[in-house]
């Protein structure tokens, strides 16, 4: 019984509860401007020559083939085709091999031979830097005013007279 005595109550206050809400005007009584640090980066490349190592190859040839290669590639190779199939697969095995070891024989009776050196070169090299630019940009007016004591700011893009108030008053 005490519960629902207290529910209702509650609910009869909360229903009687109000607000009451009124703007007022507070006249300003002084403005500062207000001055923002602004910095702009602006990028640009710098560039400048380097000289650079680089390794480099060049092929010797020996501008006389050597049949005696050929000849014991192509013999190698028939040997090895010849290890592998059985019946006309050996055969075809031994032919097989001996035309692959024909060719590698040439080419390494031929002494393709690579040299390296060391040479350098000019390259270009670049880098981006930034300038930076400061500024002080003007955003706006610092309004200020009192109200009961109390000291009241708004910001606006312009001088003030006077800075508007909401006031609620509860009962």
């Amino acid at each position: 019984m005490k519960k629902i005595a207290i529910i209702l109550t509650v609910a009869a206050i909360s229903l009687s509860a109000g607000s009451f809400t009124s703007s007022e005007k507070v006249k300003v009584t002084h403005s500062k401007p207000i001055y923002k640090t602004v910095t702009t980066s602006v990028p640009y490349q710098e560039c400048w020559d380097e000289q650079v190592p680089v390794q480099r190859y060049r092929s010797s040839h020996r501008n006389s083939s050597n049949p005696f290669g050929t000849l014991i590639g192509g013999v190698a190779g028939g040997i090895l085709g010849n290890q592998v199939g059985k019946g006309r697969g050996k055969t075809v095995a031994t032919i097989g091999g001996a035309l692959i070891g024909t060719m590698v024989g040439h080419n390494l009776s031929n002494n393709q031979r690579r040299d390296s050196y060391r040479s350098y070169e000019t390259q270009q090299r670049c880098s981006t830097r930034y300038t930076q630019t400061s500024e002080e940009r003007f955003v706006g007016y610092k309004n200020i005013g009192y109200y009961n004591g109390h000291k009241i700011v708004k910001v606006a893009p312009r001088k003030l007279r006077y800075i508007s108030i909401n006031k609620t008053i509860h009962y």
